[in-house]
């Protein structure tokens, strides 16, 4: 069984694209449909329905795709079954993560787990967008926040703790907040990952939950570096993540305020597509990756 013709299988599969899967794979379309053709010609079935407009599994593709995989992962690992150095490890891998936990903790310290595996490549896509990890062709990702990928498997890593930030310059102008019907008279700096949504507002505990209350503010953002660098500029009250401002506050650049009024800490978890079918290389960056982020997801509430 020719394993290279899986895997371009297996791709076109995931992806429901034969154009997609041939640019993942770096390979030109018209191989692509022929290597799942001789694949189907050897097997004696047809394994995708291809129509002008999609790509779909027949109910023997959809069996022949899970046993692919399986033949694929336990491949990757007898290739590296004497390869016990960690240098070995080789290959290419494709992760995401929000901005500021690529920016601040990831890109840092990459050099050490390059240094310890030469012959991998990274690709690290930092976007605050949720990427689709299946039809965009990652490996895995780093979230943080909730998860609504119910078909992705996730690894819990932690929480990150929240802090309510306000610039020197914007207390000095509007004053300082010291309880949540203080914020009545004060602006927040909204984030939307999409914009135009309806803004949710401050977020709090209240009693045995957490509410949200329903603030005025004149900016509004979609990711994370711009929502700090515009509470900076004294645009508003900010809630981001405590270990994200740490710094700021520290140099005076940023104040807390409210501690007793903090959103709800954020989770993070690692996300892959499939439980079984992961090579060693992955599972190296995995163990990487949650050895670098645990400081920070389980720190102690400032409370």
């Amino acid at each position: 069984m020719d394993l290279d013709a899986l895997a371009v299988f297996v791709r076109v599969a995931e992806l429901a694209s034969f154009t997609q899967a041939a640019a993942q794979l770096g390979m030109p379309k018209a191989r692509a449909s022929t290597s799942v053709s001789q694949l189907e010609a050897r097997l004696g079935t047809r394994l995708l329905q291809r129509t002008t407009r999609s790509v779909r599994l027949t109910p023997d593709g959809e069996l022949f795709l899970e046993r692919c995989k399986a033949l694929l992962a336990d491949a990757d690992e007898l290739g590296a079954l004497f390869q016990q150095a960690p240098t070995a490890l080789r290959g290419r891998l494709r992760v995401d993560m929000p901005t500021g936990v690529a920016r601040h903790w990831v890109i840092p310290r990459l050099g050490e787990f390059l240094a310890r595996h030469p012959q991998l490549e990274i690709e690290l896509s930092t976007t605050d967008r949720r990427v689709d990890l299946v039809h965009e062709g990652f490996d895995c990702v780093v979230r943080v926040g909730p998860l609504h990928d119910s078909g992705l498997i996730a690894r819990p890593l932690g929480a990150v703790q929240m802090a309510n930030c306000a610039s020197p310059a914007y207390l000095a102008a509007h004053g300082t907040p010291h309880t949540v019907d203080d914020l009545d008279q004060h602006l927040l700096v909204h984030y939307s990952t999409t914009l135009g949504g309806k803004p949710l507002g401050w977020e709090y505990r209240d009693g045995t939950g957490y509410r949200f209350k329903p603030m005025r503010g004149v900016v509004t953002v979609n990711n994370a570096e711009a929502y700090q660098a515009a509470c900076l500029a004294g645009l508003g009250l900010i809630q981001a993540p405590r270990a994200g401002v740490r710094q700021l506050v520290a140099q005076g650049a940023l104040v807390e305020v409210l501690p007793q009024a903090v959103a709800e800490p954020m989770r993070v978890s690692l996300l892959v597509a499939h439980r079984r079918g992961q090579s060693k290389r992955l599972l190296a960056l995995m163990a990487w990756i949650t050895q670098v982020l645990e400081p920070y997801v389980s720190e102690p509430s400032a409370g």
